[in-house]
């Protein structure tokens, strides 16, 4: 899940360490700002990535949805926050809420 739709941002798998049940794994562009981790972790997360455009936004949504995750907010522009905030949003297989957002004016 998280390979297909952070790849559409441009997030990679960076780093991996451990073994079950003590398995994290890194993400990031250059080196890891986004780590998951196996057990210990209690309650829904709410996780937002920034993309450089609104046609990344798209792509994350479409590989999430495509890579298992379940739809929590088609991409679109979410004024409340401010004009030019382009988000979509999406359940990862476990329930947690993962967004990605672009800030950059159409």
């Amino acid at each position: 899940f998280y390979n297909a739709a952070l790849g559409a941002v441009g997030i990679g798998l960076i780093a991996e360490f451990g073994d079950k049940p003590e398995r994290a794994a890194g993400y990031g562009k250059d080196q890891p700002t986004f780590w998951l981790g196996e057990g210990g972790v209690g309650g829904k997360t709410h996780v937002a990535f920034s993309a450089a455009s609104r046609a990344e936004v798209q792509a994350f949504h479409a590989a999430a949805l495509a890579g298992g995750g379940r739809d929590n907010g088609a991409p679109g522009v979410r004024a409340l926050y401010h004009p030019n905030y382009f988000a979509a949003f999406v359940y990862d297989p476990d329930g947690h809420n993962i967004e990605a957002v672009c800030h950059a004016p159409e």
